[in-house]
């Protein structure tokens, strides 16, 4: 009655928000009554009522006569669905309303599978493919002119919804259908600049095959669209990848490998591009080392020695080793050389051990890659020198420490005969892959001479039997190597200097793997993959599929309309969503806290100690406050807390006599 409405109106306008009222927690709210109601007259003043059948019939024109007037309908009726449920203030102006899930559902299907090919079939394009210069060409044509806004509402709104769809595999569906349009981000630069945003966020916070997803759409841009968007997507991607490698669990380690994998094919689409890029990276790294270095201070110190620097530097490291072909990304292997080698000796104590055995490692690959020696021998050979893998252990047996996800250990670790043996079979195997990369060179006796020898000295020095028998081992192995390419060498000719003839020394055993240190490494190589399966964990779980996460990049087909129905089948709007959620919110709110376990495992750098003969502390005092014991003001806090509890239990079982009235404050 619009008189009454009026009149509600002028006297008492609360009675007519009734609508933005939440429901209560003790308030049974049936799921049904949260479901797309029936059109009403309200609805149908805002716009026309949309139906599966005046869609079927727009999609039956499109296929059968291509008609403009209904591509230009179905496209409206796409906004609508997009923008459904948004707080907008001209809604009422729109021309179409939609009502039920089926109703959009059917509408997202058919414009996310077909809208690409209509485009191209009424722009004169191919059908798949496309450059940059052929946008810019079909700019000046008058079938952009005529049907270009069409592809800009098409864009748009895809972004809109992708901002707010929080269902994985719808989000993955439509980013995949993208893929075809991304050729026509080339006329909307704005627009290009959004995608590469929400592409990168998708791509570093995403779960199953979202990311993957993700990162093709960003590959495929940077192949089509060339500068315009390779310089945002590789300076983005990084800086993506820097705030998601910060902390790191057994669990985490095989999706850090993803995103370093996702960087390192992205990096190849344009090597010159992303030289200029890895030259300012590695250079910020440097100048982080260089404060550490002058400074001393525990805050530069703890830059350095934190997973987000460590990750960096292996990240860099796998970019040099497979472009390691490319004259520019070959010069990068010099200054990277010299900042791991500055981070390995930076805090030289035995509880940062497992940061060194990562530094060295890393500078092994360099050098097997580039075929540089690196002398790794002795950044290896120093940690046998320390007292703490000289003595037996005082700790006991202990627990087995996973080197891959640590960078510090504790003093009672230290002490252990877990961490001893890890670290002395570590280095061994080490110095055996160092030494084994030149077991065919005709100056191997030269080169291993410093390793051979601090090995020896460790026999010797060690009083314990099992580390001296492994270390002896390898010795002998060494010492037949040598014997191996000094036989070899007598019969030579060639001079030092004929570069030709000492890259062809040994070239036939080598291929076959027939020196004495090689056949000793494959069995080496073997107990050590045995040892790391051992403290490997299981897969991790994401609902009931396995996320995997490979160094190959999955080649994802196109999905057809099958899928689609599949994806789009639930009754998901973007306006109820919301509302559906409301209930479920109220009641998770208050087991936030009782289900969310502190996470204790990640290795932090909480406090660094320059020797490792000083005294263990009890713990870090941020870190105690937090999750240890209560501090002094956490106290006080917890008694004023119960005080008001039990006041608050005392006036509910005493309610005041006269309820209009307000009982006392106490």
């Amino acid at each position: 009655d619009p008189e009454f409405y009026k009149f509600l109106e002028d006297h008492d306008k609360e009675l007519l928000e009734f609508e933005d009222e939440e429901p209560s927690e003790d308030t049974d709210v049936d799921e049904a009554e949260l479901e797309p109601f029936l059109p009403t007259e309200s609805t149908q003043k805002s716009g026309k009522v949309l139906t599966t059948a005046m869609i079927d019939s727009w999609c039956k024109n499109i296929s059968e006569n291509g008609s403009v007037g209904a591509i230009r309908s179905i496209m409206r009726a796409f906004q609508t669905a997009c923008h459904y449920g948004d707080d907008n203030k001209n809604e009422s102006s729109r021309k179409f309303s939609v009502m039920t899930s089926s109703v959009f559902n059917k509408i997202m299907v058919f414009v996310l599978n077909k809208i690409d090919g209509i485009f191209r079939t009424f722009l004169k394009l191919p059908e798949t493919g496309g450059k940059k210069e052929t946008i810019v060409e079909l700019m000046t044509t008058k079938a952009w002119k005529d049907h270009g806004y069409l592809v800009k509402s098409y864009l748009g709104n895809t972004l809109h919804v992708l901002q707010q769809m929080t269902d994985t595999e719808m989000i993955s569906f439509t980013l995949q259908r993208l893929r075809s349009s991304a050729v026509f981000l080339a006329a909307f630069p704005s627009l290009l600049r959004r995608y590469i945003k929400v592409s990168l966020h998708f791509w570093g916070t995403g779960k199953g095959a979202l990311p993957v997803v993700s990162f093709l759409l960003m590959r495929d841009c940077c192949i089509r669209l060339g500068s315009d968007c390779i310089d945002p997507c590789l300076k983005g991607i990084y800086k993506a990848y820097v705030v998601n490698c910060q902390f790191v669990t057994p669990t985490k380690l095989q999706h850090i490998e993803f995103l370093g994998s996702c960087i390192i094919e992205l990096y190849g689409v344009d090597l010159p591009s992303a030289y200029q890029h890895a030259f300012v990276f590695i250079r910020q790294l440097g100048m982080i080392l260089r404060d550490a270095i002058t400074v001393q201070t525990k805050d530069a110190y703890r830059k350095v020695y934190e997973w987000k620097y460590l990750n960096c530097l292996q990240l860099w490291t796998r970019v040099v080793c497979t472009y390691k072909e490319d004259p520019d990304f070959r010069l990068l292997a010099y200054p990277l050389t010299q900042i791991i080698c500055g981070a390995a000796q930076l805090v030289p104590t035995a509880r940062y051990f497992p940061l060194r055995l990562k530094c060295t490692r890393m500078l092994n690959q360099i050098a097997i890659s580039t075929g540089t020696f690196i002398p790794i021998g002795s950044l290896l050979a120093d940690m046998l020198e320390f007292k703490e893998l000289k003595k037996s252990a005082t700790g006991g047996v202990g627990k087995a420490v996973n080197f891959r996800s640590t960078l510090k250990v504790s003093k009672q670790t230290l002490r252990t005969r877990a961490f001893q043996e890890e670290c002395v079979f570590s280095v061994i195997e080490q110095i055996g892959e160092h030494l084994e990369q030149w077991s065919y060179s005709v100056f191997f006796y030269e080169l291993a001479f410093i390793p051979l020898t601090r090995l020896r000295s460790f026999c010797k020095t060690t009083t314990i039997e099992r580390f001296r028998r492994e270390a002896k081992q390898l010795v002998q192995q060494v010492e037949a190597n040598v014997e191996f390419t000094n036989k070899m060498r007598t019969t030579i000719a060639f001079s030092p200097n004929d570069q030709a003839e000492i890259a062809s020394f040994l070239e036939v055993e080598k291929k076959a793997k027939l020196s004495p240190l090689s056949l000793y490494m494959e069995n080496l190589h073997l107990r050590a993959r045995q040892r790391k399966a051992s403290m490997d964990e299981s897969s991790v779980l994401v609902g009931e599929k396995v996320s995997r996460f490979t160094k190959e990049i999955p080649d994802i087909e196109s999905e057809d309309a099958e899928h689609g129905n599949a994806v789009f089948s639930s009754n998901w709007l973007p306006g109820n969503d919301a509302k559906k959620s409301l209930k479920s919110k109220k009641h998770t709110k208050k087991r936030k806290w009782e289900d969310q376990e502190p996470v204790m495992d990640e290795d932090v750098v909480t406090e660094l100690e320059l020797s490792s003969d000083e005294d263990e502390r009890s713990g870090s005092p941020v870190l105690e406050g937090h999750f240890g014991s209560p501090t002094g003001t956490q106290k006080s806090q917890q008694k004023t807390s119960k005080r008001k509890d039990t006041k608050k239990m005392k006036r509910a079982k005493k309610p005041p006599k006269n309820k209009n009235k307000r009982a006392p404050l106490k």
